[in-house]
């Protein structure tokens, strides 16, 4: 990389290297564009380091350990099953590691150039990185901006990542605590907290909202709230942390239950804060710049991803909820492609969302108090795993579909599911709302027996009135 006043010049600059910078950086080098991708920390950003993908590894390997402890259901006895913490976090870096290889690779492979370093804006048509000697200039034709987000800290928890944990320390955790307060009942607090219950950890979740997820169908929330207590998670709900008193070995937590009694104190081994994320600006001077934030500090982009700066782009998570790594990567294709002079938009019906709990929990478009607000006169279907052949042959019965749908055009508004493998089986559905299916069209398709699939089609022959695999609806 040249240095100090000697710029080098590309066609598209990028920052930040999450699954929306690498995957914009490899579309616009496909269009023929020179592209650099610039970032601060590890190539494949949070979503990959210390996010989605080590989440989900650990995820699969507490629910693995779990499942042997409950095979004797099938005839399966196991003795003395162990628990290697140290194996286990090694084998979730190997994946991160293949991973990161394969973005190395393939931005080798299409000519982008990785530049390690914190990016600035010294104007609308140039970018610092210093360095250990200096400063590094890179002038560009276009930037794309993918800084994504960071999580929230509170002033009276601050994230010392041996007591108070961020998610990124519960997830580089070397031994399963005896004990941990997860404060946020949001899916990223969920998600680990069932990780380390399923390791033997004592899990107390402190949410302050009236129910976990907030902003979720209550009806999805009732098999996961079912499992959690089986797993001996005690969950506070309408509850305030107001104090915080960190000893050699524990931390005192002052929880307020609003309207349901007095304060009261908990002691845990550690602490996990998942309170939200925030967008992640700092350092771009993007006072240089004409790009202009909103209220909550996310960048403000039209349509084509384009900020309020011509030739900057803005995608993921610094523009705005939903927060998802699939909308990050979808962002970044439409903005490579409008920089090399295609006419495309971001034009999505919707985007889909996963929870990665246990049972797993999975939306896409209208839940049914969302399309009534909008004023649909909507029609239900739903279909209980229970009844539902793939899922009693793996004694995976918890959960359901639901499907929402308008009753007058018929056409599927929203899908809602709770059970296993709800984010393999979200896909189908989101397929579904982007080509305005109608109910008819999903139960007519045939679905193979016997998968989980075949629970969308039950539930859509639901909602017309002609489910042969349950009874008569009591009217």
């Amino acid at each position: 990389m040249v240095m100090g006043d000697i710029a080098v010049k590309y066609d598209v600059a990028i920052i930040g290297s999450g699954p929306g910078g690498y995957v914009a950086a490899l579309r616009a080098a496909q269009l023929g564009k020179s592209v650099i991708l610039i970032e601060d920390t590890e190539l494949g950003g949070v979503c990959l380091n210390v996010g989605c993908i080590p989440s989900k590894a650990l995820i699969h390997a507490s629910s693995f350990f779990r499942n042997i402890e409950e095979s004797q259901l099938f005839g399966i006895s196991a003795q003395a099953v162990s628990l290697d913490t140290e194996k286990m976090q090694s084998w979730k870096k190997d994946v991160v590691k293949k991973l990161v290889e394969g973005i190395a690779f393939l931005c080798k492979n299409y000519g982008v150039e990785i530049l390690k370093g914190k990016a600035f804006f010294k104007d609308s048509r140039t970018l610092g990185i210093p360095n250990d000697k200096n400063v590094a200039t890179v002038e560009f034709d276009y930037c794309i901006i993918a800084t994504g987000s960071k999580p929230v800290e509170l002033p009276f928890m601050k994230f010392d990542e041996r007591q108070i944990l961020s998610s990124t320390g519960a997830l580089a955790l070397r031994d399963a605590p005896e004990s941990l307060a997860v404060v946020g009942g949001g899916y990223i607090g969920l998600e680990l907290g069932i990780v380390y219950a399923k390791l033997g950890c004592k899990v107390t979740i402190i949410e302050l909202g009236d129910q976990l997820l907030p902003g979720t169908d209550p009806e999805l929330i009732v098999p996961l709230q079912k499992q959690l207590e089986k797993y001996g998670v005690k969950i506070l709900l309408q509850s305030a942390v107001e104090g915080c008193e960190k000893k050699d070995n524990s931390v005192i937590l002052s929880v307020n239950p609003k309207n349901k009694g007095e304060k009261f104190s908990i002691e845990v081994e550690k602490v996990l804060v998942a309170v939200g994320r925030k967008p992640y600006s700092e350092g771009l001077q993007l006072d240089t710049t004409k790009v202009q934030l909103d209220e909550k500090g996310f960048m403000i982009i039209n349509e084509q991803c384009r900020t309020t700066d011509n030739r900057i782009f803005a995608i993921g998570d610094i523009t705005g909820n939903p927060m998802l790594a699939h909308k990050a990567s979808r962002q970044a294709k439409i903005a490579a492609e409008v920089i090399a002079g295609h006419n495309v938009a971001f034009d999505n019906h919707v985007v889909p969302a996963v929870v990665f709990t246990d049972p797993e929990i999975a939306y896409v478009g209208l839940q049914e108090h969302e399309a009534k607000a909008q004023g649909y006169t909507v029609v239900i279907g739903k279909f209980p795993f229970k009844a539902l052949g793939r899922a009693l042959t793996m004694n995976k019965t918890e959960g359901f579909v639901k499907i929402v749908a308008d009753q007058e055009s018929q056409i599927v508004l929203g899908i809602q599911i709770v059970g296993e493998h709800a984010s393999d089986l979200i896909s189908e559905c989101a397929l579904a709302i982007e080509m305005a299916a109608q109910l008819e069209d999903l139960a007519s398709v045939i679905h193979p027996h016997p998968t989980m699939p075949e629970a969308i089609m039950e539930a859509a022959e639901d909602a017309l009135g002609k489910c042969v695999h349950q009874g008569k609806k009591k009217h």
